[in-house]
């Protein structure tokens, strides 16, 4: 199976986007953006406020409640030239840890016109508050095509407050725009909470507390973990095949309480919000499979072609994830730290979710590869449906609701 799979073309997953197509900018009102329902056999146009009245009422929504961060940095040197230096995810230190930090800390970073950062540290001097600050970066080795940046800063903030008074927010580059101010609101979830993703979750935009509470009102539950999304979410399929492709690495945080909740649900349907939450529990699984064949492995990482190779022995996502918690308990934690590079691609059986909210994706693109893994050649008219009819593509643009009826 995996050889066939390493075949798929690329090309296969392509179709027409006109740039007019691509929306720029959200919704005046997030739960106002139009929602594509595709339900067993029947494909149908509402509005997203519509979505707890398309849900099985016994569903649990699961959500991804990382929080973007003002990741680009922008240095002026003397000279007058302008450096980007844009944070992609702490170096050898915990997201957590990094942006706790209150004098100097250590990233991976692209640097944009890094010709013109000749040697020695860039530094500016921001405002927070009442007060300002000075902060300094320092370029060290190469990591691939990023590099390794030290910073250190003045005025015993932390990091995280640091990086949301100098940063700007980062923006897909299919916009081609600008982060505006609106933007730092806008391209957040409503429920954002832990920081450190490069970009939005962007399923979950469409969501505002009335629909919370509609959801609540109709018996539906929700659930909260997190996966810090990588500029590598934005990575085109370069190659002629998927086999040739190498998944980018995201770091995934859950709890004992988040997998303990999951396992009481099985049995009814459970809805992803976004590619990055599929993502996240359906790794989770493949961690439990892997403890179940070797219970002392001594941390998380789910390879991209681990589902195609693993043996289960067709194992519960219970199963999966109750050797996830026995494994917890061993090492005295409540918060697994793990890392994933899963690639889900047509011919891949999901193993958790049931049913998936998400937008309207890029022209081949791995997160296209993992749509039609779960509702088949059925993406082709769904997303012809859209173009059709007027629907906004794209991470600002409108949603799907996919309840295949193999599920």
């Amino acid at each position: 199976m995996l050889s066939e799979l390493k075949q798929i073309r690329i090309e296969d997953y392509d179709y027409p986007l006109p740039e007019e197509r691509i929306a720029k900018y959200p919704m005046a009102q997030r739960d106002h953006s139009k929602l594509l329902c595709l339900k067993g056999d029947d494909l149908s146009e509402h509005h997203f406020y519509d979505l707890p009245t398309l849900l099985p009422a016994d569903s649990l929504l699961c959500f991804n409640d990382t929080k973007v961060i003002h990741a680009r940095l922008f240095f002026r040197k003397e000279t007058g030239a302008v450096i980007e230096v844009f944070c992609l995810e702490p170096h050898n230190m915990p997201v957590v840890q990094a942006f706790e930090q209150r004098e100097r800390c250590t990233w991976t970073c692209f640097i944009g016109n890094n010709k013109k950062w000749k040697n020695g540290p860039l530094s500016g001097k921001w405002k927070v508050g009442d007060g300002e600050f000075v902060l300094t970066a320092e370029r060290k080795e190469a990591v691939g095509n990023a590099w390794v940046v030290d910073f250190c800063w003045t005025g015993g903030q932390s990091f995280a407050e640091v990086i949301d008074a100098a940063g700007v927010i980062p923006l897909p580059p299919y916009l081609n725009r600008e982060a505006e101010e609106s933007d730092s609101t806008r391209y957040q979830t409503v429920y954002a909470h832990h920081e450190g993703s490069v970009a939005a979750p962007t399923a979950g935009l469409h969501f505002t507390p009335e629909v919370f509470e509609a959801l609540k009102a109709r018996g539906i539950g929700t659930e909260y973990i997190t996966l810090h999304v990588g500029a590598g979410t934005f990575k085109p399929v370069s190659t002629p095949t998927i086999g040739e492709h190498e998944m980018h690495v995201e770091p995934v945080h859950i709890t004992a309480d988040n997998l303990r909740r999951l396992i009481a649900h099985q049995g009814r349907p459970l809805v992803a919000v976004g590619t990055t939450t599929v993502r996240t529990l359906e790794s989770l699984y493949w961690f439990g499979v892997q403890l179940e064949a070797n219970p002392h492995l001594d941390h998380m990482h789910v390879r991209q072609w681990d589902p195609y190779e693993l043996d289960t022995h067709d194992m519960g996502y219970g199963d999966a994830y109750g050797n996830i918690l026995r494994w917890m308990e061993r090492h005295d934690g409540d918060l697994l730290d793990g890392a994933t590079q899963l690639m889900i691609a047509p011919g891949y059986r999901y193993r958790v979710i049931d049913g998936l909210v998400t937008n309207f994706h890029q022209p081949k693109s791995t997160l296209l590869l993992l749509v039609t893994a779960l509702i088949g050649d059925r993406w082709r008219e769904c997303y012809r449906y859209a173009l059709d009819h007027g629907f906004r593509f794209l991470s600002y643009g409108d949603s799907c609701l996919f309840l295949p009826a193999n599920r």
